[in-house]
């Protein structure tokens, strides 16, 4: 897959710009805060419908502006296509065209154009709480199973509905006996499938990542992951109805306790990813450079399933200012690894990388060298 072309009107720091990419590396040179990462959120945009760093949608629109543009033209092996996204201030839902036919929710399009989106907080996924490592699952899984995002989006729905309902229930006890065997019910199923969605994709990933870490390291080491369920569900010999069960069991009998916390205990939204390096815990055991080794690993693994398994082309790479936090050894890794990609990539200092498409960036302006 392939990004061709990116233009881009009121976003960020970006009055208007039309960058062209080649099918290799691309680089967007510059000191920090000129708008490099700016690009690179309008790509990664179009392509999950959310920003990797906004909180809301207006946070993207350029001061006094109403709204913002960003047009993405890519390819396949096939044919080209293109993505069009116009985003407001206020409340006003995103206007979105796929091949100039409108479409009626972002989620009807993510995984249309596929991204790996690679930052210096990745480096930290080992290391940090379990909500990035489920934030990496979801971004991950929802590119290339599209029914995946719908179930997590009514997931979210009936979580918000079940946890209003559980913060009523003192004072409103009736009310809460009277439907909370209802969102109860939702909620089982849903974590059911999310769960099995997560556990499919880990199995998928796993080789991947021990590949990854074995060509980096040359180290005989073997990373794992495993996923942690919350409602102690068997991951390991995992069966979709027994987890369905195990939830319904909570979810029926603990309202008590539920009702003292104040919010829902146990699903999906509380679950993680047990990593280990030779049957250790890598978040407590691994060094620095072991645990980025891990992280770049997991991140790299991403590019080889959606190729391998769902497509047969690369997704586009986009780096964000990672071969600064990277040692030399991993630095030279990853740069061998990215040739035969689409790789567009962030930096305040030249790289050595032959061929590179270059753009020096200032003040959201793209200058091609």
């Amino acid at each position: 897959m392939i990004c061709r072309n990116i233009h881009v009107e009121n976003f960020r720091n970006i009055k208007e710009a039309d960058v062209e990419f080649t099918p290799g590396v691309n680089i967007l040179l510059g000191n920090n805060a000129q708008g490099k990462t700016n690009l690179l959120e309008a790509i990664y945009v179009t392509s999950l419908g959310r920003s990797f760093r906004a909180q809301a949608d207006a946070d993207m629109i350029k001061f006094g502006e109403e709204s913002a543009y960003i047009k993405n033209s890519y390819s396949d092996s096939i044919r080209n296509m293109d993505i069009s996204m116009r985003i407001f201030t206020g409340r006003k839902q995103k206007r979105i065209e796929h091949n100039r036919v409108k479409i009626g929710k972002m989620s009807e399009m993510v995984g249309a154009f596929k991204v790996v989106l690679f930052s210096p907080e990745h480096l930290s996924i080992v290391k940090a709480g379990p909500s990035e490592r489920r934030a990496y699952l979801d971004v991950a899984i929802s590119q290339i199973k599209p029914m995946y995002i719908k179930a997590l989006q009514s997931y979210n729905q009936v979580l918000k509905e079940r946890n209003s309902l559980i913060k009523s229930a003192e004072e409103n006890r009736a009310g809460f006996d009277a439907t909370i065997d209802i969102w109860s019910e939702q909620l089982a199923t849903l974590s059911s499938q999310i769960t099995d969605y997560r556990i499919k994709y880990l199995r998928l990933a796993r080789s991947y990542i021990e590949k990854c870490f074995f060509d980096m390291t040359g180290d005989s080491e073997r990373p794992s992951l495993r996923y942690v369920s919350s409602a102690g569900v068997d991951t390991e010999n995992f069966d979709i109805d027994a987890c369905r069960d195990r939830y319904r069991e909570l979810y029926f009998s603990r309202h008590d306790r539920e009702i003292g916390a104040g919010a829902t205990l146990w699903g999906i939204h509380k679950d993680d990813i047990e990593i280990e390096l030779n049957g250790k815990s890598a978040r407590f055991y691994c060094s620095q450079g072991q645990q980025r080794s891990i992280a770049l690993s997991m991140k790299l693994a991403e590019g080889e399933i959606i190729k391998d398994h769902f497509g047969g082309d690369y997704p586009v790479f986009l780096l964000d200012d990672v071969f600064s936090e990277l040692d030399s050894k991993r630095r030279e890794y990853l740069t061998q690894n990215i040739l035969d990609k689409q790789v567009i990539v962030t930096c305040c200092e030249k790289l050595d990388i032959d061929d590179a498409n270059v753009y020096t960036v200032e003040n959201g302006k793209y200058i091609k060298v």
